[in-house]
């Protein structure tokens, strides 16, 4: 009897035994996930009121949290950074601990490259947060600037030059006083040619901004139209350029009047400029959908479809062969296109190469209780 109940008490003790190996086997191999790193409350709570990009990777280089911007910028994609460069400065973080802070330069597909600032920290022992900031339009405009004080040197050079040039010729023609007088006329239209170089860079220097308007008032289209055509009546006259006005009378624009009168003296000078001797110029005006639109028509050399969308850059000509012959500084349509933006107006172009072109400057419209009359066609011949 005492055999049997040692035996039966073995085969327990063995079952017992094999059991507690399969359930420490098991536990072995059949390990709980590890559970995920969890983002701190206030973190998260920061990371949604914030404006700037912000990503929390974890260690297993999956992104368990990012801002709103940090998507639209196009840094994450599902769970995944998009930017390798960002993703090896999250691997150096974590290794060694240390916060870096670095300049990208993030390529994007169909467009041209953004350029950010990137801060990278550890969060906690298994998180990394990356902040990170888009410096695109900075270095744009840091890069426009830049060539403008380029460009604005070498137009200055090219006046002051000559003045210098032409008053050594006529400190030598002293006793010639037909070369004086020739050398004289050539530093006058030198002189002006500088002098309009200088204000036109005052006057975009004011706009370039294009912050609204402190204060707009009322102003006179047909007075701003009448100036214009003043101003280009001798260089019209010269050319046997015929001068037309024509449209709605009484239209007002909400604005600057300075400014308005700048743009449309602009639009029309070049008209008459790049015109053919003996052609003509329009200007109209008409109102539509609570807008002014101010058209000039020239039938002139026009631009070709290539360089339509680059001639309101600032000192870019179509022909730059023929800037000095028509005295042309390269900022006018510039400037045109600014006061366009400061007034929330816009300037477009239709032009045909080697027939004309049309410029249409849009303000918006300044409302009067007064009946608007139908013009009369008016020329101005020279």
């Amino acid at each position: 009897m005492e055999v049997l109940l040692a035996a039966l008490l073995g085969a327990v003790v063995a079952g017992a035994a094999v059991l507690a190996w399969h359930v420490s086997d098991r536990q072995q191999h059949h390990l709980p996930p590890a559970e995920a790193p969890v983002v701190p409350p206030e973190v998260a709570t920061v990371l949604s009121v914030l404006r700037s990009s912000a990503v929390i990777v974890d260690d297993a280089d999956t992104v368990v949290k990012a801002s709103a911007p940090a998507y639209a910028m196009g840094l994450v994609r599902g769970t995944a950074l998009v930017s390798t460069e960002l993703e090896d400065l999250v691997h150096q973080v974590r290794r060694d601990g240390q916060i870096r802070e670095t300049e990208l330069v993030i390529a994007r597909a169909g467009a041209s490259p953004r350029h950010v600032t990137a801060r990278i920290a550890p969060l906690g022992s298994r998180l990394v947060l990356a902040l990170v900031e888009d410096r695109t339009r900075e270095r744009r405009i840091e890069a426009v600037r830049r060539d403008f004080v380029a460009n604005v040197s070498h137009e200055l050079k090219t006046p002051v030059g000559a003045i210098r040039v032409l008053a050594d010729a006529v400190a030598d023609a002293a006793d010639d006083p037909v070369a004086v007088k020739r050398f004289a006329d050539r530093m006058l239209t030198e002189s002006d040619r500088l002098t309009q170089l200088v204000q036109q860079i005052i006057e975009l220097s004011r706009l370039q901004g294009d912050e609204p308007l402190e204060a707009p008032v009322a102003v006179d289209v047909d007075a701003v139209i009448d100036n214009a055509v003043d101003v280009v009546t001798i260089d019209a006259q010269r050319k046997q350029i015929r001068v037309v006005t024509g449209g709605t009378k009484g239209l007002r624009v909400f604005g600057n009047e300075e400014q308005v009168m700048t743009a449309v003296t602009n639009l029309v000078a070049n008209a008459v400029n790049y015109s053919e001797v003996g052609s003509s110029v329009s200007i109209t005006a008409k109102a539509d959908a609570g807008a002014v639109e101010i058209a000039v028509v020239d039938q002139g050399i026009g631009i070709p479809p290539a360089e339509l969308d680059r001639i309101f850059e600032r000192f870019y000509r179509v022909d730059p062969a023929r800037h000095r012959s028509t005295g042309g500084t390269g900022l006018g349509l510039s400037i045109v296109k600014h006061v366009a933006a400061t007034h929330g107006g816009e300037v477009r172009v239709w032009s045909v190469e080697g027939q004309g072109s049309t410029f249409t400057l849009t303000l918006p419209q300044h409302l009067t209780p007064e009946p608007l009359v139908s013009a009369t066609t008016k020329e101005e011949r020279p």
